[in-house]
C-alpha cells in the first residue's frame, strides 16, 4: 500500500449529514452511487476502530501489569496471555485495513458536492458568461492551422509518427519561438502575481495522482503509466504541484499559496477521434503553463475567480477573441465543485470557425486535499482544518498555438504576432517559407 493508500474522497461523517446533499449532487452529475452501502462501510469502519482501539487497551493494561514481580510459571502464563493479546490486535487491524479498503472503494466513486449556481446537464448545457473581442472577419480564404503551419513549415506531423506515433508531432521554425514565448509571456504574467514559479516533475507515483481524482489506471484512464515502474506520467502540473503539500500541514499565514508550474502533460486521449480532434487540439504531448493555488475554504471562491481573471488577461494579450462558459454539472470532473472554461474562436475549426477550449479553472475545495491530507493550521486555534484547492490553466500551448495562428493570419500567409507577445519571440511577423 503507498503512503496515502488510506484517505477520504468527501468526509464520511458527511455520508449521513449531508445525505440529500450528496444524493442531489449526484443526481446533478448524472452519476448514481450506491450512499446506503457506503454509509454501511462508514459505520463499519468505526466499528473496526473501536475494536481495535478498545483490543490495544487491553493488550497495554496487560503490558502494565507485568512489571510487578512474578514467579516463574506466572511470568509464563502472563507471556502467554501477552502473545494472544497481540495476535488479537493484529487480526483486529486487519479487519480495519479491510474496512477502510471497502470504505475507499465506496467512496471513491462519490464525487464532490457542487456549487449551487452551476447549470444542469450535459456538455451542451453550459452557461455563457460572457464574449471578449470580435472574431476577425477576413476578406480573404481563411487557412486553418494544419494548412498555416505547412506554408510555414513549422509542425510536421508525419515525422512525429514515424517516430513516437499517431498524434504525436515536432515543432519548428516559428512554432518553436512560439511555443517557447508564450510559456516565458504567461510565467510573467504570474510572477507579477505573486505566483511562486516551478518546472515540475513529468512523472508522478499513482497514489498522488489518484489523488488528485485522476485514474492512474484501468479502461477509461487518460494517465500513462510506466512499464517496469510505479510511475506515470502526468497529464497535467496539477498531479506535481497538487502533491508538493501533500501529508503537510500548512500555517494559516502561508496561505493562499499560488504556484506556476511548467511540465510537459502526456495523456492518452483514449476514444478522442473526429473533426474536433483535428491537427493540434488533440495531442499526446504538449507543453503547459499551470496554475495551483492553496486556499483556506472562505477564500477559494474568491481565488477561483482571479484564476479566471488571470487566464483572460493572458487571452487579451494575445489578442485572441474567446467566450467563458460554466460549465455544467454532467460535465464537470469528480474533483470540480464548479468550473469555469475559456472557449477561444478558431476561425478554421470545423471548416468554418468555431469555440473550442484553451483553459479552464476548477474549484476543487477540499476533495482532493482530504485524499492527499493537505491541512493548514488557524493562527489562533490549534485544530487542524483541510485546505482548498484549486487549479487553472495559464497556457496550453498546443491550442494556444491554434488559436494564434488561425486568428492572426494575413492573405499573404503571414502571421502577425500579438503585441504582447512580440518581446518574447524576437519579431512582429512570421512570413511563410513555402
Amino acid at each position: 500500500m503507498g503512503r496515502y493508500a488510506w484517505r477520504a474522497m468527501l468526509d464520511a461523517r458527511h455520508l449521513e449529514e449531508r445525505r440529500e446533499d450528496i444524493l442531489e449532487s449526484c443526481r446533478r452529475r448524472g452519476v448514481q452511487v450506491d450512499l446506503q452501502a457506503a454509509i454501511a462501510a462508514h459505520q463499519a469502519t468505526n466499528a473496526a476502530q473501536t475494536a481495535v482501539n478498545d483490543a490495544n487497551r487491553l493488550r497495554n493494561e496487560h503490558q502494565k501489569s507485568g512489571k510487578r514481580k512474578m514467579e516463574a510459571a506466572e511470568r509464563d502464563a502472563h507471556a502467554a496471555e501477552g502473545r494472544r493479546l497481540k495476535e488479537v490486535v493484529g487480526r483486529h487491524e486487519e479487519a480495519l485495513a479491510a474496512a477502510r479498503a471497502e470504505l475507499e472503494r465506496r467512496l471513491d466513486g462519490v464525487p464532490n458536492f457542487i456549487h449551487p449556481d452551476v447549470p444542469v446537464g450535459g456538455e451542451q448545457d453550459f452557461r455563457e458568461l460572457r464574449r471578449v473581442g470580435e472574431p476577425p472577419a477576413f476578406d480573404f480564404p481563411a487557412l486553418d492551422h494544419l494548412e498555416l503551419a505547412e506554408r510555414h513549415d513549422c509542425i510536421d506531423f508525419e515525422a512525429g509518427a514515424r517516430v513516437a506515433g499517431q498524434k504525436f508531432y515536432y515543432l519548428k521554425n516559428a512554432a518553436v519561438l512560439l511555443e517557447l514565448g508564450l510559456q516565458r509571456y504567461a510565467l510573467d504574467v504570474l510572477l507579477e502575481d505573486g505566483f511562486t514559479p516551478y518546472v515540475t516533475p513529468d512523472l508522478a507515483r499513482p497514489e498522488i495522482v489518484a489523488g488528485l481524482g485522476y485514474a492512474p489506471r484501468g479502461p477509461e484512464t487518460q494517465i500513462y503509466s510506466l512499464a517496469n515502474a510505479d510511475l506515470c506520467l502526468v497529464g497535467t502540473a496539477e498531479i506535481t504541484l497538487g502533491g508538493l503539500h501533500a501529508d503537510q500541514i500548512l500555517d494559516e499565514a502561508e496561505l493562499p499559496l499560488k504556484l506556476a508550474g511548467i511540465s510537459h502533460c502526456f495523456r492518452t486521449e483514449a476514444g478522442s477521434h473526429g473533426r474536433e480532434s483535428k491537427g493540434l487540439y488533440r495531442v499526446h504531448q504538449f507543453t503547459k503553463v499551470e496554475m495551483f493555488a492553496i486556499t483556506r475554504p472562505e477564500d477559494s471562491e474568491a481565488m477561483h475567480e482571479h484564476l479566471l481573471a488571470l487566464e483572460e488577461k493572458i487571452f487579451q494579450g494575445l489578442e485572441i477573441p474567446y467566450r467563458v462558459i460554466d460549465v455544467a454539472s454532467e460535465d464537470l470532473g469528480a474533483p470540480a465543485y464548479r468550473k469555469f472554461d475559456l472557449e477561444a474562436w478558431m476561425p478554421g475549426r470545423g471548416g468554418h470557425g468555431d469555440w473550442g477550449e484553451v483553459t479552464s479553472t476548477s474549484n476543487c475545495t477540499d476533495y482532493q486535499a482530504r485524499r492527499l491530507r493537505v491541512r493548514f493550521r488557524r493562527s489562533d486555534s490549534k485544530k487542524n482544518e483541510m485546505a482548498h484547492m484549486l487549479n487553472g490553466t495559464a497556457v496550453a500551448n498546443s491550442r494556444a498555438l491554434i488559436a494564434l495562428l488561425e486568428n492572426h493570419q494575413r492573405a499573404d500567409g503571414s502571421i502577425a504576432v500579438p503585441k504582447a507577445l512580440v518581446p518574447y519571440v524576437g519579431r512582429e511577423v512570421f512570413e511563410p517559407l513555402r
